[in-house]
């Protein structure tokens, strides 16, 4: 009976271990990136070449921030026994999973700084696995998408040639259930404009996007579906990239570094504009809940994410929440962003609907920016068929639609010019409130008041391409321009040369001498006091 009595109590001691045992998720921030290999001069090794040269056309430098983490702290995490997983190259991080027993120990490795618990239990596949689909939801048939497209200009966007050609658009939602099957979408495929490599899913770490949920096939439908008298988006010639972010089972904070994964997976990948019809601010543990104080763009996570995306070039695009007409009422994280365009909801009379997030935001900021119609908007169901869906997570995707058209025709805009060109020549940009920001936008709008606030080019630059040796500039008001500041830079984002120069009507001329520069593509950039010009110059 001994003998009996000690394997009962071996039993019991496993199956009380077992209990304790409990497998999270956690982000690890590190120090630093001490002994990087990587450099400035050389991007191409950790950006793409299409956002190096969006970093160039719009001034913007690549930093360390740009940098992937250390390789060395990942492996060490790994050796310390847990599953690794995305790394932050903005916030110097990884997300990992393993059991509580561990964070002692990786809190006390040399080169971690924090560990933070963002979600409860084990979610993420360390195979990449496909998980099954989840049935659909039947949706009422909706109307043409004739109305929602001309209340911001959609249409006549689309008569003069702009659905989005040539611009990248991310997505990111909680799932893309039925895009690889349905009918309005197989224009995409058959064009082959869907990053599949790029794309990605966050949550369970699948490389199958087209699951889980028909949130993000709708908003994606928006912008993107198309199907001759049928329906049609608002840039459904675009490029695109999808991501799933929002783990639509639960709400935890990880869904926020989730949706920093993927900006920067996106912002590498050289995307253009985003669309993030997602709001934060109210978890499952109510430890993780944030106070309306952090809503000032500042605070959340995802709201720091989304300004670092911004800061890199790229128009961000989120719907502005549907807690008006609850206890919360305000806009929710990022749409609090600065630099972000938050997205409200009006009807078909133009009219707030009242579930749509109130601002301003924390710090005083108008909030929401802009809005577009999320009451009845028309969308496309993961069967194909047509339906309607309601709140700010339908207006964004017009808005959205519209950025890409802008960025389309004005590829030259950095991306604050975009955004404030859409807020100021809004319906209501001369009284905005903290209702509807700035009021309705409209394509010929933003046209006019880019054309008309555009600055003839104040520079001459000749020859080009250069032939010879030299490159020269010229104002053609010396009087107006003094100083300036001018840089060539190569393909690849190095600077190679720079200079600050004096201009007079007797010295009207500055001569850059670029022999010992290679044959190829370079950028011009002159900076005359807060304004830039750009331009493309080929050495022959």
């Amino acid at each position: 009976m001994a003998w009996s009595r000690n394997i009962f109590t071996i039993i019991l001691l496993f199956l009380m271990s077992a209990s304790w045992a409990q497998v999270n998720r956690y982000v690890v921030f590190f120090k630093d990136k001490a002994g990087t290999k990587y450099t400035t001069s050389a991007p191409l090794a950790f950006l793409s070449q299409r956002a190096i040269d969006r970093r160039i056309r719009q001034g913007i430098p690549v930093s360390s921030d740009d940098f992937p983490v250390n390789e060395n702290y990942v492996q060490g995490v790994k050796d310390a026994g847990a599953d690794t997983f995305f790394s932050s190259r903005w916030m110097n991080s990884i997300l990992i999973q393993c059991d509580a027993s561990l964070i002692t120990n990786l809190e006390g490795l040399s080169f971690v700084e924090r560990v933070e618990f963002v979600a409860p239990n084990e979610r993420l596949l360390t195979t990449g696995r496909k998980r099954t689909d989840l049935k659909t939801k039947e949706l009422r048939t909706a109307s043409s998408t004739q109305f929602q497209l001309q209340m911001i200009g959609l249409d006549e966007m689309h008569s003069a040639g702009h659905q989005g050609e040539d611009v990248i658009i991310g997505i990111f939602d909680g799932g893309f259930q039925g895009v690889d099957t349905a009918v309005p979408f197989h224009h995409i495929f058959d064009e082959n404009r869907i990053n599949i490599s790029a794309s990605k899913d966050f949550v369970t770490n699948s490389t199958d996007i087209f699951q889980y949920d028909d949130h993000g096939t709708q908003v994606f439908s928006v912008i993107a579906a198309y199907q001759d008298g049928y329906y049609t988006g608002g840039s459904y010639e675009a490029e695109y990239q999808l991501y799933v972010t929002e783990d639509v089972s639960s709400e935890y904070r990880v869904e926020e570094y989730n949706w920093l994964f993927a900006a920067e997976r996106a912002d590498s990948a050289g995307v253009d504009v985003v669309n993030s019809s997602l709001g934060y601010y109210e978890f499952d543990q109510t430890s993780m809940n944030y106070p309306k104080s952090a809503m000032d763009g500042k605070t959340t996570v995802v709201s720091r994410a989304a300004q670092m995306l911004a800061d890199k070039g790229v128009v961000v695009v989120c719907s502005a929440g549907n807690e008006g007409s609850i206890a919360w009422q305000i806009i929710t994280a990022p749409a609090d962003a600065k630099d972000v365009l938050a997205i409200a909801n009006v009807n078909s009379a133009g009219l707030r609907a009242a579930s749509s997030s109130i601002g301003p935001a924390a710090d005083g900021r108008i909030k929401p920016d802009v809005a577009a119609l999320g009451v009845n908007t028309s969308v496309i169901k993961p069967n194909g068929s047509l339906g309607t869906a309601s709140g700010t997570s339908l207006a964004a995707p017009l808005v959205t639609s519209l950025a890409a058209g802008v960025r389309q025709r004005y590829p030259n805009l950095t991306n604050i010019e975009l955004i404030n060109a859409i807020r100021k020549s809004a319906s209501q940009s001369n009284n905005p409130d903290n209702l509807l920001g700035y009021g309705i936008p409209n394509f010929k709008a933003v046209v006019n008041y880019i054309e008309q606030s555009h600055q003839e080019n104040v520079f001459e630059v000749y020859p080009n391409p250069v032939t010879k040796d030299s490159i020269t500039i010229s104002p053609f008001d010396p009087d107006q321009v003094r100083t300036c500041k001018v840089e060539m830079i190569t393909a690849q984002g190095q600077t190679v040369y720079e200079a600050s120069v004096s201009f007079s009507w007797t010295n009207r001329t500055h001569t850059s001498y670029v022999t010992s520069l290679p044959s190829g593509i370079y950028f011009m950039r002159i900076w005359w006091g807060d304004k830039r010009y750009t331009y493309r110059v080929v050495k022959v």
